[in-house]
């Protein structure tokens, strides 16, 4: 192996033949500070996540439901010209009640896959910059359309609808352009050309240098596949899509049959920006599919697909992995997690009640990142309010989330409603629940009335205590409002406890509450060596189960609940290959 002197010439960027398109001034200064604030992981925050017309106007919440509703009962048409095989599919109903009627162009799967490789080499040669430019004036697209989609999320999912609008839209599309970002950041520290030197000597025995030019290209890996959930669809599928479009791939997006709708908006979104940026829209292809079709292990299992993004459970989850590891397609993951939470001591009990509380309701606890696992000392625990026991504590996390969810209507704009039957089975089911686990309904998970949507499904968090020693309860997901409090020898075993279920099952998120450093000190241990990211005694308005794009990795990728996180540098590099030409130059 030889070693290079500096090259004796600037490098060149990775701009390619797209260096002087317009969109790349334009976006210049938003791809600059996004790169500054990922660099710093600083706060950032391009897209406003409040509603308010003094922020997006004064039209746009009733423009965005006008929007909405423009689009139910019909078939989708904003996709434009797409390789249909002539068939329409779309099943989707609201949690909320009515059926949204909408149907969607599927996909002829030939002919889209040819489509989309067609498509391929013109992004690749645009550049890495002029690439990520497009991406950005496409998320700023998908912004203006932030209340159409809240709604669409709203009826596909049960978010409640401010959370629909935060977490589907603008926090979204922050992690978008954190994906762009990063993309970018990786391709860009290769330099595209450069001028090599060797010291050596000539025949002659003078001082003469070895000089060849080397050119390094960016080579897309290949075709995307992007399978949505049900739950989040947009803010766990624009990573996956962005990551790979400005990596130069083309992404088919597979979104998941009940929440087609906010992937169609963004999808047709993208469309229309590429082609206006002078490239073709089969960049971007929506795959909906029939409910029951499989569309996803068909797309999976093609030649052509070479990365995927997948959300949703651990068993298709797990054999995407082992599949797409022997065929040599890259899959990151996202599955089932046991999120857990150690409490120690406090100095702030109402804090901790009150954040724990909220962070169990919001969403019915069907957020990947809700915590489930409760683990409290069977002696109890020191607190600014004296000794608490496990019982004293379990009965005032029940009073403080039924003090929260008391109001229907104001509980509702909380809770949102239940996503489907499994969860409202897990959420009817604490009785029994409890009798098998020989431990106790602490709270039921009320049933609440929507005082606008009647047919709506809510439920309240419920809260089942039980001893540390019924693993083969506690170590499995119980998705939705279903918390368990799990007593233990003392906060040695809390730990421990706590380590190992998630080295063994995953999880998202996990926490601590103590007033004592050296266990705060071994709880970092335990995340550390379980792999999930730890928040300390959190009693304020930041929650387990949110985290700030730019800022906070979502996940870790070094734990069952997934393989990847967004948006480090493993999620994007590995999107693209570099090819090295070089020649001899005087």
């Amino acid at each position: 192996m030889t070693q290079a002197t500096a090259p004796t010439q600037s490098t060149e960027s990775h701009e390619g033949s797209g260096s002087t398109h317009p969109l790349v001034a334009k976006h210049a200064d938003v791809l600059e500070q996004a790169t500054a604030a990922l660099a710093a992981r600083s706060y950032f925050s391009r897209y406003p996540e409040s509603p308010s017309p003094r922020v997006y106007g004064e039209s746009a919440a009733a423009d965005g439901q006008a929007a909405y509703e423009s689009l139910l009962d019909k078939a989708f048409g904003a996709l434009g010209t797409v390789a249909t095989d002539g068939a329409w599919v779309g099943e989707e109903t609201s949690p909320y009640g009515p059926a949204l009627g909408i149907t969607y162009p599927h996909l002829d799967l030939d002919a889209a896959v040819a489509a989309a490789e067609e498509a391929m080499p013109v992004w690749r040669d645009a550049g890495a910059r002029t690439r990520a430019a497009v991406c950005v004036e496409i998320i700023e697209g998908i912004n203006r359309r932030s209340f159409e989609i809240a709604h669409s999320v709203m009826h596909t999912t049960g978010q409640p609808f401010v959370m629909a609008f935060q977490a589907a839209g603008p926090h979204a599309q922050d992690r978008a352009l954190e994906a762009v970002v990063a993309g970018l950041v990786e391709q860009e520290r290769v330099p595209a050309s450069v001028v090599w030197e060797k010291p050596g000597k000539d025949r002659q025995g003078n001082p003469a240098l070895l000089r060849m030019q080397k050119d390094y290209r960016i080579v897309p890996r290949g075709l995307a596949l992007v399978i949505g959930c049900n739950t989040f669809p947009t803010w766990n599928a624009y990573p996956g899509i962005f990551a790979s479009l400005v990596t130069g791939n083309p992404v088919i997006v597979k979104p998941h049959p009940h929440a087609i709708l906010p992937l169609a908006i963004s999808v047709a979104v993208a469309r229309e920006v590429l082609a206006a940026a002078g490239f073709s829209p089969d960049l971007v292809q929506l795959a909906p599919e029939a409910d029951g079709e499989g569309l996803a292990k068909v797309l999976a299992e093609r030649d052509e697909v070479r990365i995927i993004d997948y959300t949703g459970g651990p068993a298709f989850g797990a054999w995407l992995e082992e599949a797409g590891a022997a065929s040599g397609k890259l899959v990151y993951t996202e599955k089932a997690g046991v999120n857990s939470i150690v409490v120690d001591s406090t100095d702030n009990l109402r804090g901790v009640l009150g954040n724990l509380a909220f962070s169990l309701t919001l969403y019915s606890g069907q957020m990947c990142t809700t915590p489930q696992n409760i683990y409290v000392p069977r002696e109890g625990i020191s607190t600014d309010e004296g000794p608490v026991s496990f019982e004293e504590f379990g009965e005032k996390l029940a009073a403080a989330v039924g003090k929260l969810t008391g109001d229907d209507a104001k509980a509702v704009e909380l809770l949102g409603a239940t996503v489907n039957d499994g969860v409202r089975a897990n959420a009817g089911g604490l009785a029994d629940l409890a009798e098998e686990a020989d431990g106790t309904v602490v709270l039921d998970s009320r049933a609440v009335a929507h005082p606008t949507w009647p047919d709506a499904v809510v439920r309240a968090p419920g809260l089942v205590s039980l001893d540390a020693s019924r693993e083969d309860i506690y170590t499995q997901e119980c998705f939705g409002p279903v918390t368990f409090l799990i007593a233990t020898s003392g906060t040695d075993q809390s730990l421990a406890q706590f380590r190992d279920t998630v080295r063994e099952h995953g999880a998202m998120t996990a926490a601590v509450y103590s007033t004592d450093e050296d266990v705060l000190d071994a709880a970092r241990d335990a995340a550390a060596d379980a792999g999930v990211a730890l928040s300390e005694n959190l009693t304020g308005q930041v929650f387990v189960n949110q985290t700030a794009a730019f800022s906070d990795f979502h996940g870790t990728g070094a734990n069952p609940a997934a393989n990847a996180a967004y948006t480090d540098a493993a999620f994007v590099a590995s999107r693209f290959r570099v090819v090295t030409s070089r020649r001899h130059v005087e």
